[in-house]
Parts: C-alpha cells; sequence; structure tokens
C-alpha cells in the first residue's frame, strides 16, 4: 500500500472516530440541559468539528505539560488527540511562561451562554475573545459570516483563529484589539459575548450596542446577564452557573490578592458561592464583613446579584441595585 494511501486510511479513521465522538458530546450536551432555552443550538454543535480548532492542546489540568498533537505519527496519540478534542472539558491551547493565555472552555458552558445569549435571526454579535474560533463558528453557523464579529488582543490567537475557521467552512470577521474597547467598525451590536472574565463593564461596549442589547460576561466567578438601554445605562442579573475564564487582558486592572481567610470556618472557606461573593466584593469588603453578611442573607445565590452601570458609576449588589448591600466596582 502506497504512502498515500496510507495517509488517507488514517484521515478516514480519525474523521469517522471525530464523527462518533462529536455525537456522543451532543448527547451529553443535551442531556445537560444546556441548549434547553434555545435547541437550536444543537444543529450548530452537530456540524461543527471541534478537532478542527484544536490541533494541539494541553493534556490533564490547564497547566498540564503533555501536549496532544493530531499530527502524531503514533496512531494511539492521534486517538487520544480525537476523544480529548471532544470531551466535554475545557482544554488549554496557548501557554506563555507557565500562563495560560488562550483555551477552548467547556463545550457545555459554551452551549449555556449561547443559549443564554438569546440571539435571533439577524443579530449582529460580537465576541470578546476569539480563543480557537470554535465559539465564532457556532455563531456563524447559526447567524452567517456576515453577522459575526469576534476580537482578541494576541495576534497569534486571530491568525491561528483564521485558519481554524477557514478550514472549517466559516468565516466571520475577526479583529486583532484591545476587546475592551470593542470593535466599533463593526458596530452596533445586538449581542455581546466574552469569553474572558471582567472586573468592570467597559464603557465602549455599551456606546456600541443598539438600545434592548443583551451582555453575558464571565464576572467574578458567576456570568452575568446585562440588559443594556442606552450608552450609559446597564444592568442585569447573574445566571445560576459558574464559570471560571482568562481574564481580559487590555485596558482592565489586575485583581488584587484575596485576603488570608484561615479565620473563617473551613466549610465556608471552600464553598463556591462564598468565594464567588468574596471575588465580587474584592476591595469592598473584608472576609470577616463578606462571612456576616453570607450568614446574615442565608447563604444567598448567584441569581440574587446583580451589576449596574448608570454613568460614571458601576456597581454589583444583593437583591436589588438600589438595596442596602451595594459595592463599587473599579472603573
Amino acid at each position: 500500500m502506497s504512502a498515500h494511501a496510507l495517509h488517507e486510511g488514517r484521515d478516514k479513521d480519525l474523521d469517522d472516530l471525530a464523527a462518533m465522538a462529536r455525537a456522543e458530546l451532543v448527547r451529553l450536551i443535551g442531556a445537560s440541559g444546556a441548549w434547553d432555552r434555545d435547541p437550536v443550538w444543537r444543529e450548530a454543535f452537530e456540524a461543527v468539528p471541534r478537532h478542527l480548532f484544536v490541533p494541539y492542546y494541553y493534556a490533564g489540568a490547564v497547566t498540564g505539560q503533555q501536549r496532544l498533537w493530531g499530527e502524531s505519527p503514533d496512531r494511539r496519540t492521534r486517538e487520544r488527540w480525537v476523544r480529548g478534542a471532544y470531551a466535554d472539558s475545557p482544554l488549554a491551547t496557548r501557554m506563555r511562561d507557565g500562563e495560560l493565555l488562550s483555551s477552548s472552555s467547556q463545550p457545555s458552558l459554551m452551549a449555556m451562554m449561547l443559549a443564554e445569549l438569546r440571539v435571533e435571526d439577524g443579530h449582529h454579535v460580537l465576541e470578546i475573545g476569539a480563543g480557537t474560533g470554535y465559539n465564532a463558528a457556532l455563531l456563524a453557523h447559526r447567524l452567517g459570516d456576515a453577522f459575526v464579529t469576534t476580537v482578541d488582543l494576541e495576534p497569534e490567537i486571530t491568525e491561528s483563529a483564521r485558519r481554524h475557521l477557514a478550514a472549517a467552512g466559516y468565516h466571520p470577521v475577526v479583529v486583532t484589539g484591545d476587546g475592551a474597547r470593542g470593535v466599533p467598525e463593526r458596530a452596533p451590536f445586538d449581542r455581546i459575548i466574552a469569553t474572558c472574565t471582567l472586573t468592570s463593564v467597559p464603557r465602549a461596549w455599551l456606546a456600541q450596542c443598539r438600545p434592548g442589547a443583551r451582555i453575558l460576561t464571565p464576572f467574578a466567578t458567576g456570568l452575568a446577564a446585562l440588559a443594556v438601554h442606552d450608552a450609559e445605562h446597564a444592568e442585569g442579573r447573574f445566571l445560576h452557573t459558574s464559570a471560571y475564564f482568562v481574564p481580559l487582558r487590555g485596558a482592565t486592572r489586575p485583581e488584587p490578592d484575596i485576603p488570608h481567610l484561615g479565620a473563617l470556618p473551613r466549610r465556608t472557606r471552600e464553598h463556591e458561592l462564598f468565594r464567588f461573593l468574596l471575588a465580587l466584593t474584592r476591595g469592598s469588603l473584608d472576609p470577616q464583613e463578606a462571612y456576616a453578611l453570607w450568614e446574615r442573607e442565608d447563604r444567598p445565590v448567584r441569581e440574587r446579584y446583580g451589576i449596574t452601570v448608570s454613568g460614571d458609576r458601576e456597581w454589583a449588589w444583593l437583591d436589588e441595585p438600589t438595596g442596602p448591600y451595594a459595592w463599587p466596582l473599579p472603573d
């Protein structure tokens, strides 16, 4: 058998394995209820081949050292790469000096976020954080290339995202730039979705949105869904789920460290919702104050918290924007 025939056979084996793995991923996402709000997203996940967007990634934890490569000469390694590409887990795709620069998010979380974005035909969507291009491909499959813009600060990331998108047959607009500044030349937008964690809401986003637009963004360790009223005002609550993303690089300031928590009960220190409260109120509440609020308010769930942007002010709150619990966010 010729080398060409061997290569074709290898590719067909991988394609068949990828198709089976993708079908299983779609089944798992559907069973999780991630797209119950908007089941049409199932079609996008069935159609878009995730493995084309992760030609290599780092196995294990996000700081793992083993690099799996789709062009490995070892058949078992290639098969492991394909199966991992369709696991319902985040994949570390770009590292620098031990720092995670870019990743492919957990597919079921992506599905839930896309469903919660509440897009409609004809909506123009801006994605902050191009990553591998996979999320932009899902959006482009649903809305069409012309309605999707994705931006990232790193030229290497946007260049590889373009290649991945083209290989999968999608051509949304990919921009290299500071996501905190949006993409004014492509505005106005009906939806903005971020795949990086913020410490405050960039005013440029509001200015580039149509009234009634929706912004969905990671914040602290949760997901905030904001309704845009105009260029100066937006407000919304957190969704129920946790969400961990790399920080937005560019215009935002670094987050301060969480103070020592040794004086608090262990079950509180390790409680995911308490950690969310600490992250949301950094610089406003010390751990003891946060703990007192936590107990007094019966350990509030994420949906009780929200964010308001009004003119030059921005704050997080519990229960009501004008209630007794409100914390300013950094400019």
